[in-house]
């Protein structure tokens, strides 16, 4: 059994560890409401650009816009992989990462080659460990997400995907469902699914016309330029939100787990106090008798 110096030096070890992780608790805490509620903010933006967008697929005009149009010719796949920059949050990324690794090798198995755009810091580093082919990657985003950092790595996907390099572009991240449930989904992001253009029951008129200045072709061009960037920047929001959820359950944990460990640690230190304290007791009686 250990000295009692010694266990008194766990006890001190776990206890200085239970201040970390509870400050770190109250931390995560704080960004997450800070996170939540620019996700939410972004939503309503989403909301209505996706409604023009499904309306604007369905309209009869003369050009037709290559993120809507199926591609036959490439056989390369593009992926986004978005992931946090630190750790220390569960199984966030090891999720996010495990669901990114199976599709591809899914793909694989299909013949198909995978180009990689990672978002965070953990998922370039897995996807370099994996020898994955990364075109493009952006790292430190922080708690804040700004457009004008995430969109030149982002920009070299969407220009592979219009140049006809790739037959699609993906983007697998960690939705938020509520502060105790984040779940990873890979959604497909070009050409834009009919899921998203027809979420919306107006959407499914097919008599929309509209009047185009300049012209359609330019019009179109940057709203759904406009409108990829924005449901890559709301992954990225969920994401951060779904991080700070959970590095605040895990820190919660971890502190829980820390104070299970101190109390085990005492007892133990008592009991050998008591049995130095017996120990003693015994001689002095000992000798006593034997005097």
């Amino acid at each position: 059994m250990a000295g009692s110096k010694e266990i008194r030096t766990k006890i001190k070890s776990v206890q200085n560890t239970r201040k970390i992780t509870k400050a770190m608790e109250m931390v995560a805490a704080s960004k997450m409401r800070k996170a939540q509620e620019r996700m939410r903010h972004a939503r309503p933006y989403g909301e209505k650009i996706r409604t023009i967008v499904s309306h604007l697929a369905h309209a009869n005009t003369e050009y037709h816009h290559k993120f809507l149009v199926l591609r036959s010719g490439a056989k390369d796949v593009g992926l986004i992989v978005v992931t946090s920059d630190k750790g220390l949050c569960g199984g966030l990324n090891t999720n996010a990462l495990r669901l990114a690794i199976a599709t591809i090798k899914e793909w694989q198995g299909e013949g198909r080659g995978v180009k990689v755009t990672a978002i965070g810091n953990k998922g370039l580093g897995f996807m370099q460990r994996m020898g994955a082919e990364v075109i493009s990657h952006v790292v430190g985003i922080g708690d804040y997400p700004h457009m004008e950092k995430l969109i030149g790595p982002v920009k070299v996907a969407i220009d592979a995907y219009a140049a006809g390099k790739l037959s699609g572009l993906y983007i697998v991240y960690t939705r938020f469902i509520n502060t105790m449930k984040q779940e990873p989904v890979l959604e497909q992001l070009l050409p834009l699914p009919a899921s998203r253009l027809e979420n919306d029951k107006a959407a499914q008129r097919k008599n929309w016309d509209y009047i185009y200045e300049p012209e359609s072709r330019v019009v179109l061009e940057q709203l759904l330029t406009r409108y990829v960037e924005q449901i890559i920047y709301q992954a990225v929001a969920e994401n951060i939100a779904s991080e700070m959820s959970a590095r605040m359950v895990a820190m919660k944990a971890a502190s829980d787990n820390a104070s299970s460990v101190i109390d085990d640690l005492t007892l133990v230190y008592n009991k050998t106090r008591q049995a130095a304290i017996t120990k003693e007791l015994s001689e002095i009686v000992g000798g006593a008798a034997a005097v």
